[in-house]
């Protein structure tokens, strides 16, 4: 059996191969225009590599970032909205928040940039009401058809349904799909309900407007992919890592396109935990740098954690699909560093991208960016980048910074570059900070895991900032994210919201509860057997979001197996009191709590990655590794004739001292002066510093 994953960012795609006879790794440039490319181009470079034909390969796992350049382009499609009459402006008036309190000048993303025109949203007579859902108006089907007419006169080929209290009975809902698929047969259509069907108006038509903005172009993509691998001699089965983590079908991710929204980053965060609790550390940092962006999260106890619902925008819009708590900036290899018309200096988040990329490259950029400043200062050598696939040109790196940064701002061509350093790595020890120290999270407990094909470049940098403890560097620190896709697994979420108080629950509202349960684990149990998962491979996990009477947000807390009763429940509440604690730091064990949504996880563990151990050093030292001596400049302005070492060659208890620079073909690890980093039996570099 042959498992392929591939990860598209925004400079590079990354892909490892798992076969019989060992793993393979390979990496490309990424093709903005149109990421098949890159993908299948990558796909059969890796084959010849790993010995294998198209044919042999059975998985395809995809990371993509189409969905989210879609999003940050804001170049989706012209959506049309069907809804409940004198609500077409929930969309334009959300919840009256301003992003920015005390700002004079902000945008509202909603307002600004929004998803679903005011003239294209159309209202039509239907009432249902709560708490039970009755229908109170019938719906209006002739008013649908008027809709219609209207939507196929402005061209518009995408369109939502969402209705009032539609979470409590979508019979409306479907019922308008039914009529607009029926009259528009190659519209892209979905209801709020289907997409995600919980309470709150304001995020269900957002997260539904979204899914109807990038999914006609996902759809496009997906399936341009899957019909060019069958040309091409794949007959493997294609899945794509969703925003939770788990991956799914070309044909679920299609429908429900919102949930790829970051499907880029998912992957990297999986497999730098697997890094980490390889070298045997459960609380973990992950800083994955690629050429365009940063990407990092907290993983405390091994336990990757998924968004509030309250923090979770893309684009500025609220959505509310689960997705993998992490921090994206616009901080990478490619971040061009700049001057401002008042004279400031900065760096990012504008990258240069794949094309043409750092001026180094060659490829008519002229703009410096951080890979130059890594090249000026000796980190990054001309003829090793991608193993010396991706020669690169010193004087053209020189030349930028000195004409756009060193030149204006009096300083020497070191110290410019150096300058940029620091600036790229402020921002991210930012970022870092914000996802850990502003969440009860001392870093001073947690190892940096750095990867991406920039990470181990700033990765002791970083860890100096933040005072994380140790840092760990992955096998293939580029191809990171990659290997993270071979070890997520089949997974599949419904949810329902049911408001009812936990705290004072009687028989009736807890057998209304068991019911929910059990028809949401029989949709996942639908859904896994439609992918053809056995039963005996089927794995089910129930959640109950709730909240403190009064909250604006809830919280996860587990259901536990078995008939959900009154005598039960106090197991919920007792896990919803830990789970506020550990997020908050207090809980309120007298408060009373409320459920509000009930949501299932129906899943197929993978088997996962196999890492081989690497041989054994048995007293042989490091210096068949050795390459050449080059000097570099460090962050503390040393500049010092360092050793540079094949990773290659290294073996399992090797010792390597600081300054160093370890070269791989799809990374370069810098050990600055005082550290020294130690070969793990997994072939992971843990670098640590004086105590």
């Amino acid at each position: 059996m042959a498992r392929i994953g591939v990860d598209v960012g925004g400079t590079n795609t990354d892909l490892v191969l798992e076969a019989n006879h060992g793993v393979f790794f390979h990496k490309v440039v990424s093709t903005p225009q149109d990421q098949s490319e890159g993908v299948l181009k990558g796909l059969e470079e890796l084959c010849e590599i790993g010995g294998i034909s198209p044919s042999d390969v059975d998985l395809i796992v995809h990371g993509t970032t189409v969905a989210t350049n879609i999003t940050i382009e804001h170049d989706g499609a012209d959506v049309g909205m069907i809804t409940t009459r004198n609500y077409r402006d929930i969309l334009h008036i959300g919840r009256h928040k301003r992003p920015h309190n005390f700002s004079l000048h902000f945008e509202v993303p909603w307002q600004n940039r929004v998803l679903v025109k005011r003239r294209n949203r159309v209202p039509v007579t239907e009432r249902i009401l709560p708490p039970d859902g009755r229908v109170e108006v019938p719906l209006h089907e002739s008013e649908v058809m008027e809709a219609i007419a209207r939507f196929k006169k402005r061209g518009i080929a995408s369109v939502i349904i969402g209705f009032m209290f539609s979470f409590l009975n979508d019979a409306h809902e479907k019922r308008a799909k039914a009529i607009v698929e029926r009259e528009m047969h190659d519209a892209f259509v979905c209801t709020s309900s289907e997409v995600v069907n919980v309470i709150r108006e304001f995020e269900r038509f957002s997260t539904a407007a979204m899914n109807a903005f990038i999914g006609p172009k996902t759809t496009v993509y997906l399936t341009r992919l899957q019909r060019r691998l069958a040309e091409n001699g794949f007959r493997a089965n294609l899945r794509v890592i969703q925003s939770n983590g788990g991956i799914s079908t070309v044909e679920t991710c299609s429908k429900r396109a919102v949930s790829m929204l970051m499907s880029g980053p998912a992957g990297g965060v999986i497999g730098g935990r697997s890094e980490g609790q390889l070298v045997g550390s459960d609380n973990l940092i992950t800083v994955d740098i690629g050429g365009t962006s940063a990407d990092i999260s907290t993983i405390p106890d091994g336990r990757i954690k998924i968004m509030n619902p309250r923090d979770s925008y893309v684009s500025g819009h609220p959505i509310l699909i689960p997705m993998i708590d992490l921090v994206t900036i616009g901080a990478g290899g490619g971040s061009i560093a700049y001057i401002d018309s008042a004279g400031g200096f900065h760096v990012g988040p504008r990258s240069a991208g794949a094309d043409p990329g750092p001026a180094c490259y060659g490829r008519g950029g002229t703009e410096p960016t951080v890979t130059d400043a890594q090249v000026v200062l000796g980190r990054l050598d001309a003829d090793k980048l991608l193993g010396g696939d991706l020669p690169i040109d010193p004087g053209l790196a020189r030349r930028a910074i000195e004409t756009k940064i060193a030149g204006p701002l009096g300083l020497s061509l070191t110290d410019a570059a150096l300058g940029i350093i620091k600036v790229i790595n402020s921002n991210m020890a930012l970022a870092i900070r914000s996802n850990s120290v502003a969440r009860g999270v001392d870093p001073r407990e947690f190892s940096l895991v750095p990867f991406g094909g920039a990470g181990p470049l700033h990765g002791v940098a970083l860890a100096q900032a933040v005072s994380a403890k140790d840092i760990i560097v992955p096998v293939a620190p580029g191809i990171t994210a990659a290997m993270g896709l071979l070890e997520t697994d089949m997974q599949y979420e419904h949810a329902r919201s049911l408001v009812t108080s936990l705290t004072r629950i009687d028989g009736e509202a807890a057998r209304r509860f068991d019911a929910l349960v059990n028809d949401l684990v029989a949709e996942c149990r639908s859904d896994l057997e439609n992918d053809g998962v056995p039963s005996e491979r089927q794995k089910f996990l129930r959640f109950a979001e709730c909240r403190y009477h009064g909250q604006g947000f809830e919280l996860r807390a587990d259901i536990p197996d078995g008939d959900v009763t009154t005598d039960n429940v106090k197991n919920i509440i007792a896990s919803f009191h830990q789970q506020h604690r550990l997020d908050y730091g207090y809980a309120f064990d007298d408060g009373e709590v409320e459920l509000i949504t009930v949501r299932v996880i129906g899943l197929e563990n993978v088997t996962p990655l196999k890492v081989a151990r690497l041989e054994e050093a048995n007293g042989v030292g490091i210096d068949a590794a050795l390459l050449y001596d080059r000097e570099t400049t460090f962050d503390d302005g040393r500049t010092l004739e360092t050793p540079r070492y094949d990773r290659g060659e290294l073996r399992a208890g090797h010792n390597v001292p600081g300054p160093a620079v370890i070269i791989q073909h799809n990374s370069t690890v810098v050990v600055p002066p005082d550290y020294q980093a130690d070969v793990t039996e997994y072939g992971n570099l843990h670098i640590r510093g004086p105590n």
